[in-house]
Protein backbone atom coordinates (compact mmCIF):
# COMPACT_ATOMS: atom_id res chain seq x y z
CA UNK A 1 0.00 0.00 0.00
CA UNK A 2 1.19 3.16 -0.71
CA UNK A 3 1.15 6.20 2.16
CA UNK A 4 1.95 9.75 1.86
CA UNK A 5 5.88 9.51 2.71
CA UNK A 6 4.82 11.29 6.16
CA UNK A 7 2.10 8.75 6.89
CA UNK A 8 4.62 5.75 6.75
CA UNK A 9 5.99 3.93 9.69
CA UNK A 10 8.97 5.51 11.13
CA UNK A 11 12.41 4.31 9.57
CA UNK A 12 14.50 2.60 11.52
CA UNK A 13 18.04 3.62 11.24
CA UNK A 14 19.85 1.81 14.19
CA UNK A 15 23.47 2.00 11.99
CA UNK A 16 25.81 4.27 13.80
CA UNK A 17 24.13 4.65 16.96
CA UNK A 18 24.69 3.66 20.34
CA UNK A 19 21.63 1.93 22.55
CA UNK A 20 21.06 3.40 25.91
CA UNK A 21 19.06 2.32 28.81
CA UNK A 22 17.06 5.65 30.86
CA UNK A 23 17.23 3.27 33.63
CA UNK A 24 20.66 4.50 33.96
CA UNK A 25 22.34 8.36 34.46
CA UNK A 26 22.34 10.98 33.42
CA UNK A 27 18.86 10.62 31.35
CA UNK A 28 16.26 10.67 34.33
CA UNK A 29 12.59 9.19 34.27
CA UNK A 30 9.65 11.54 35.52
CA UNK A 31 5.83 11.31 35.81
CA UNK A 32 6.41 8.26 37.80
CA UNK A 33 6.14 8.83 41.78
CA UNK A 34 7.70 5.32 42.70
CA UNK A 35 10.11 4.86 39.86
CA UNK A 36 13.45 6.08 41.59
CA UNK A 37 13.05 3.24 44.09
CA UNK A 38 11.55 0.26 41.52
CA UNK A 39 12.90 1.01 38.21
CA UNK A 40 9.50 -0.12 36.80
CA UNK A 41 8.17 2.14 34.36
CA UNK A 42 4.55 1.99 36.60
CA UNK A 43 2.55 4.30 38.04
CA UNK A 44 1.83 2.96 41.61
CA UNK A 45 4.15 0.59 43.49
CA UNK A 46 4.24 -3.00 42.93
CA UNK A 47 3.59 -3.95 46.12
CA UNK A 48 1.22 -1.40 47.35
CA UNK A 49 0.45 -1.16 51.14
CA UNK A 50 -3.03 -2.33 51.39
CA UNK A 51 -5.20 -4.08 48.40
CA UNK A 52 -5.87 -1.86 45.63
CA UNK A 53 -8.57 -2.62 43.21
CA UNK A 54 -7.63 -5.15 40.20
CA UNK A 55 -8.22 -2.93 37.57
CA UNK A 56 -6.63 -0.33 39.26
CA UNK A 57 -3.59 -2.22 39.61
CA UNK A 58 -3.52 -3.30 35.79
CA UNK A 59 -3.63 0.29 34.65
CA UNK A 60 -0.65 1.47 36.43
CA UNK A 61 1.33 -0.42 34.85
CA UNK A 62 0.61 2.13 31.65
CA UNK A 63 2.99 4.83 32.17
CA UNK A 64 0.82 7.55 30.95
CA UNK A 65 2.21 10.93 32.14
CA UNK A 66 5.85 9.42 32.56
CA UNK A 67 8.91 10.88 30.82
CA UNK A 68 12.49 10.03 30.07
CA UNK A 69 14.85 13.60 30.17
CA UNK A 70 17.89 14.01 29.38
CA UNK A 71 20.23 16.12 27.48
CA UNK A 72 22.35 15.58 23.82
CA UNK A 73 24.06 17.37 21.15
CA UNK A 74 22.99 14.08 19.28
CA UNK A 75 21.90 14.93 15.70
CA UNK A 76 19.96 11.52 15.42
CA UNK A 77 17.37 9.62 17.81
CA UNK A 78 15.67 7.08 17.88
CA UNK A 79 13.71 4.32 20.13
CA UNK A 80 13.43 1.09 20.42
CA UNK A 81 10.14 -0.01 22.92
CA UNK A 82 9.09 -3.40 23.69
CA UNK A 83 5.53 -3.55 24.95
CA UNK A 84 3.20 -5.70 27.03
CA UNK A 85 0.75 -5.64 24.27
CA UNK A 86 -0.30 -5.39 21.19
CA UNK A 87 -2.32 -1.95 20.37
CA UNK A 88 -6.05 -2.50 20.77
CA UNK A 89 -8.24 0.52 21.19
CA UNK A 90 -10.96 0.71 18.56
CA UNK A 91 -11.54 4.90 19.19
CA UNK A 92 -7.78 5.61 20.59
CA UNK A 93 -4.92 5.74 18.08
CA UNK A 94 -2.01 3.51 18.42
CA UNK A 95 0.14 6.50 18.55
CA UNK A 96 -1.35 7.42 21.79
CA UNK A 97 -2.24 4.33 23.01
CA UNK A 98 1.13 2.55 22.78
CA UNK A 99 3.45 5.23 20.86
CA UNK A 100 6.25 7.56 22.06
CA UNK A 101 6.82 11.50 20.96
CA UNK A 102 9.29 13.63 21.46
CA UNK A 103 9.63 17.40 22.18
CA UNK A 104 12.35 19.20 22.64
CA UNK A 105 13.61 22.70 24.16
CA UNK A 106 16.35 25.15 25.07
CA UNK A 107 19.29 23.56 27.69
CA UNK A 108 18.52 25.49 30.65
CA UNK A 109 15.25 25.30 31.23
CA UNK A 110 12.40 22.64 31.46
CA UNK A 111 9.84 25.18 29.87
CA UNK A 112 8.80 25.65 26.36
CA UNK A 113 9.47 22.42 24.39
CA UNK A 114 8.36 22.38 20.47
CA UNK A 115 6.63 19.03 19.67
CA UNK A 116 9.55 16.74 17.05
CA UNK A 117 7.49 13.71 16.26
CA UNK A 118 5.61 10.71 17.49
CA UNK A 119 6.47 6.55 16.86
CA UNK A 120 4.68 5.67 13.64
CA UNK A 121 5.25 1.27 13.75
CA UNK A 122 3.17 -1.69 12.69
CA UNK A 123 0.50 -1.76 15.16
CA UNK A 124 0.20 -5.86 14.96
CA UNK A 125 3.62 -5.83 16.60
CA UNK A 126 4.72 -5.52 20.47
CA UNK A 127 8.65 -4.46 19.53
CA UNK A 128 9.23 -1.63 17.13
CA UNK A 129 11.94 0.42 16.14
CA UNK A 130 11.24 4.37 15.22
CA UNK A 131 13.40 6.97 14.77
CA UNK A 132 12.27 10.60 15.76
CA UNK A 133 14.51 12.64 14.41
CA UNK A 134 17.91 12.83 11.69
CA UNK A 135 20.77 14.45 10.06
CA UNK A 136 20.06 17.83 12.70
CA UNK A 137 22.73 20.43 13.49
CA UNK A 138 24.47 18.53 16.35
CA UNK A 139 23.32 21.45 19.52
CA UNK A 140 23.27 20.87 23.13
CA UNK A 141 19.09 20.24 23.23
CA UNK A 142 16.43 19.28 26.12
CA UNK A 143 14.95 15.93 24.93
CA UNK A 144 11.87 15.07 26.34
CA UNK A 145 10.25 11.78 25.63
CA UNK A 146 6.37 11.18 26.52
CA UNK A 147 5.51 7.21 26.61
CA UNK A 148 2.29 5.46 25.94
CA UNK A 149 -0.88 6.29 27.60
CA UNK A 150 -2.91 2.92 27.38
CA UNK A 151 -0.19 0.11 27.08
CA UNK A 152 2.57 -1.18 29.61
CA UNK A 153 6.41 -1.17 28.53
CA UNK A 154 8.73 -3.90 29.36
CA UNK A 155 11.78 -2.28 27.85
CA UNK A 156 12.91 1.20 26.12
CA UNK A 157 16.16 2.10 24.41
CA UNK A 158 17.30 5.26 23.44
CA UNK A 159 19.80 5.69 20.66
CA UNK A 160 21.60 8.30 20.15
CA UNK A 161 24.90 9.24 17.49
CA UNK A 162 28.02 7.15 18.80
CA UNK A 163 29.95 10.29 20.14
CA UNK A 164 27.00 12.55 21.17
CA UNK A 165 27.32 14.15 24.70
CA UNK A 166 24.39 12.69 27.32
CA UNK A 167 24.08 14.70 30.62
CA UNK A 168 21.21 14.69 32.99
CA UNK A 169 18.25 17.17 32.17
CA UNK A 170 17.31 20.70 33.66
CA UNK A 171 16.31 20.76 37.15
CA UNK A 172 12.49 21.52 37.72
CA UNK A 173 11.51 24.80 39.49
CA UNK A 174 11.36 22.31 42.62
CA UNK A 175 11.55 19.32 44.13
CA UNK A 176 7.75 19.37 44.71
CA UNK A 177 5.25 17.13 42.23
CA UNK A 178 1.61 17.82 40.72
CA UNK A 179 -0.46 14.51 41.37
CA UNK A 180 -3.65 14.47 39.66
CA UNK A 181 -5.81 11.91 40.37
CA UNK A 182 -8.96 10.74 38.06
CA UNK A 183 -10.28 8.89 35.19
CA UNK A 184 -9.86 7.46 32.02
CA UNK A 185 -9.69 11.37 30.61
CA UNK A 186 -6.55 11.73 33.17
CA UNK A 187 -5.05 8.89 31.59
CA UNK A 188 -5.30 10.00 28.31
CA UNK A 189 -8.25 8.67 26.79
CA UNK A 190 -8.42 9.34 23.54
CA UNK A 191 -5.08 11.65 23.10
CA UNK A 192 -3.82 10.75 19.28
CA UNK A 193 -0.43 10.86 21.03
CA UNK A 194 1.27 10.91 24.54
CA UNK A 195 2.31 14.51 24.67
CA UNK A 196 -1.82 15.80 24.10
CA UNK A 197 -3.03 14.34 27.35
CA UNK A 198 -3.47 17.63 29.35
CA UNK A 199 -1.13 16.95 32.09
CA UNK A 200 1.65 16.48 29.75
CA UNK A 201 0.16 19.49 28.05
CA UNK A 202 0.79 21.40 31.53
CA UNK A 203 3.96 19.96 32.11
CA UNK A 204 5.21 21.89 29.38
CA UNK A 205 4.07 25.07 30.56
CA UNK A 206 4.22 24.56 34.20
CA UNK A 207 7.81 23.94 35.26
CA UNK A 208 7.06 21.07 37.55
CA UNK A 209 6.67 17.41 37.71
CA UNK A 210 3.89 16.19 37.36
CA UNK A 211 2.63 12.61 38.21
CA UNK A 212 -0.52 11.38 36.33
CA UNK A 213 -2.96 9.00 38.34
CA UNK A 214 -5.82 8.95 36.12
CA UNK A 215 -7.23 4.99 35.87
CA UNK A 216 -9.46 4.31 33.12
CA UNK A 217 -13.29 3.57 34.42
CA UNK A 218 -11.32 2.58 37.66
CA UNK A 219 -10.61 5.84 39.67
CA UNK A 220 -13.70 5.72 41.96
CA UNK A 221 -12.19 7.36 44.90
CA UNK A 222 -10.80 4.26 46.98
CA UNK A 223 -9.52 4.69 50.30
CA UNK A 224 -6.85 2.29 49.68
CA UNK A 225 -6.15 4.16 46.95
CA UNK A 226 -5.93 7.59 48.54
CA UNK A 227 -3.75 5.92 51.19
CA UNK A 228 -1.08 4.88 48.18
CA UNK A 229 -1.32 8.86 46.87
CA UNK A 230 -0.71 10.03 50.52
CA UNK A 231 2.59 8.44 50.25
CA UNK A 232 3.76 10.46 46.96
CA UNK A 233 6.14 12.52 49.02
CA UNK A 234 6.50 16.75 48.12
CA UNK A 235 2.70 16.89 46.94
CA UNK A 236 2.84 20.57 45.43
CA UNK A 237 -0.81 20.04 44.80
CA UNK A 238 -3.31 17.22 44.51
CA UNK A 239 -6.01 17.45 41.70
CA UNK A 240 -8.78 15.08 42.52
CA UNK A 241 -10.80 14.66 39.18
CA UNK A 242 -12.69 11.36 39.80
CA UNK A 243 -16.24 12.75 39.08
CA UNK A 244 -16.92 10.94 35.87
CA UNK A 245 -16.25 7.71 37.33
CA UNK A 246 -18.12 7.87 40.58
CA UNK A 247 -20.97 5.17 39.49
CA UNK A 248 -23.71 6.87 41.89
CA UNK A 249 -24.24 10.29 43.36
CA UNK A 250 -24.90 8.03 46.60
CA UNK A 251 -21.76 6.81 46.39
CA UNK A 252 -19.67 10.02 45.51
CA UNK A 253 -20.93 11.54 48.75
CA UNK A 254 -19.42 8.78 50.54
CA UNK A 255 -15.69 8.16 48.33
CA UNK A 256 -15.27 12.16 48.34
CA UNK A 257 -14.90 13.09 51.74
CA UNK A 258 -13.32 10.03 52.94
CA UNK A 259 -10.81 10.66 50.13
CA UNK A 260 -9.98 14.34 51.20
CA UNK A 261 -9.65 13.07 54.64
CA UNK A 262 -7.30 10.75 54.32
CA UNK A 263 -5.00 12.67 52.22
CA UNK A 264 -5.73 15.55 54.25
CA UNK A 265 -4.15 13.29 57.35
CA UNK A 266 -0.96 13.18 55.90
CA UNK A 267 -0.20 16.04 54.36
CA UNK A 268 -2.44 18.94 56.60
CA UNK A 269 -1.11 22.06 54.21
CA UNK A 270 -1.13 20.61 50.45
CA UNK A 271 -3.60 22.46 48.12
CA UNK A 272 -6.33 20.13 46.99
CA UNK A 273 -8.09 21.13 44.17
CA UNK A 274 -11.61 19.43 43.39
CA UNK A 275 -12.42 19.44 39.80
CA UNK A 276 -15.72 19.05 38.58
CA UNK A 277 -16.43 16.97 35.32
CA UNK A 278 -16.28 18.29 31.73
CA UNK A 279 -19.79 17.76 30.05
CA UNK A 280 -20.68 15.12 27.47
CA UNK A 281 -21.80 16.03 24.15
CA UNK A 282 -25.21 14.66 24.16
CA UNK A 283 -26.10 16.18 27.43
CA UNK A 284 -28.36 18.69 25.84
CA UNK A 285 -30.02 15.67 23.99
CA UNK A 286 -30.33 13.43 27.28
CA UNK A 287 -31.42 15.94 30.34
CA UNK A 288 -31.12 13.49 32.79
CA UNK A 289 -27.20 13.51 32.05
CA UNK A 290 -26.94 17.30 32.64
CA UNK A 291 -28.81 17.22 35.97
CA UNK A 292 -26.61 14.47 37.36
CA UNK A 293 -23.82 16.50 36.76
CA UNK A 294 -25.27 19.71 38.57
CA UNK A 295 -26.11 17.87 41.42
CA UNK A 296 -22.39 16.09 41.72
CA UNK A 297 -21.32 19.68 41.37
CA UNK A 298 -23.17 21.09 43.72
CA UNK A 299 -22.26 18.44 46.21
CA UNK A 300 -18.82 18.99 45.79
CA UNK A 301 -19.06 23.00 45.75
CA UNK A 302 -20.84 22.59 49.19
CA UNK A 303 -18.00 19.81 50.78
CA UNK A 304 -15.26 22.16 49.56
CA UNK A 305 -17.46 25.52 51.07
CA UNK A 306 -17.75 23.38 54.53
CA UNK A 307 -14.38 21.81 54.60
CA UNK A 308 -13.39 25.69 54.39
CA UNK A 309 -15.42 27.01 57.12
CA UNK A 310 -13.91 24.63 58.93
CA UNK A 311 -10.50 26.09 58.95
CA UNK A 312 -9.12 24.04 55.79
CA UNK A 313 -8.57 26.84 53.88
CA UNK A 314 -5.81 25.12 51.12
CA UNK A 315 -8.32 23.30 49.76
CA UNK A 316 -10.66 25.13 46.14
CA UNK A 317 -13.07 23.81 44.01
CA UNK A 318 -12.86 24.39 40.11
CA UNK A 319 -15.40 24.13 37.59
CA UNK A 320 -14.52 22.34 34.76
CA UNK A 321 -17.93 22.51 32.82
CA UNK A 322 -16.87 25.10 30.57
CA UNK A 323 -13.46 23.47 29.75
CA UNK A 324 -13.95 22.12 26.38
CA UNK A 325 -15.49 25.58 25.20
CA UNK A 326 -18.53 27.41 24.12
CA UNK A 327 -20.83 26.78 22.04
CA UNK A 328 -18.95 24.19 20.00
CA UNK A 329 -17.55 22.30 23.02
CA UNK A 330 -19.24 19.06 21.76
CA UNK A 331 -16.63 19.09 19.09
CA UNK A 332 -14.09 18.50 21.52
CA UNK A 333 -14.56 14.01 22.44
CA UNK A 334 -14.24 11.49 20.14
CA UNK A 335 -17.65 9.38 21.09
CA UNK A 336 -19.09 12.42 23.04
CA UNK A 337 -16.93 11.98 26.63
CA UNK A 338 -13.46 11.61 25.80
CA UNK A 339 -11.67 14.51 24.45
CA UNK A 340 -9.68 14.91 20.97
CA UNK A 341 -6.42 16.76 21.22
CA UNK A 342 -8.35 19.97 21.09
CA UNK A 343 -10.51 18.85 23.86
CA UNK A 344 -7.51 18.54 26.02
CA UNK A 345 -5.64 21.38 24.78
CA UNK A 346 -8.60 23.42 25.71
CA UNK A 347 -8.67 21.67 28.88
CA UNK A 348 -5.14 22.49 30.03
CA UNK A 349 -5.87 26.11 28.88
CA UNK A 350 -8.59 26.40 31.22
CA UNK A 351 -6.95 24.49 34.61
CA UNK A 352 -3.89 26.11 33.81
CA UNK A 353 -4.31 29.81 35.25
CA UNK A 354 -5.92 28.17 38.56
CA UNK A 355 -2.62 25.63 39.29
CA UNK A 356 -0.32 28.50 38.64
CA UNK A 357 -2.00 30.48 41.31
CA UNK A 358 -1.53 27.75 43.39
CA UNK A 359 1.52 26.65 42.87
CA UNK A 360 3.66 29.95 41.47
Amino acid sequence: MKYDPNMRPNEATGDGLRWYCPLEQPFEVSGLAWFREEQKYRRLPTLPPGVVPKAVDHLANHPAGGQIRFLSDSASLSVRVKLKDKANMVHMPATGQCGVDCYVGAPDTVVPLQYVNTTKYDVTLKEYECALFTNWKPVKRYIVLNLPLYQGVEEIEVGLDEGAAVVAPPSYASAKRVVIYGTSITQGGCASRPGMVYTNILSRRIPLEFINLGFSGSGKGEPEVAEVIAKISDPACLVVDYEGNCVSTELFRQTLPEFIRIYRAAHPLTPILIVSRIRYAREELTPHLYEMRMERKRFEQTLVGELREQGDLNIYFFDASKSLGGEDFFECTVDGSHPTDLGFLRMADAIEPVLKTLLL
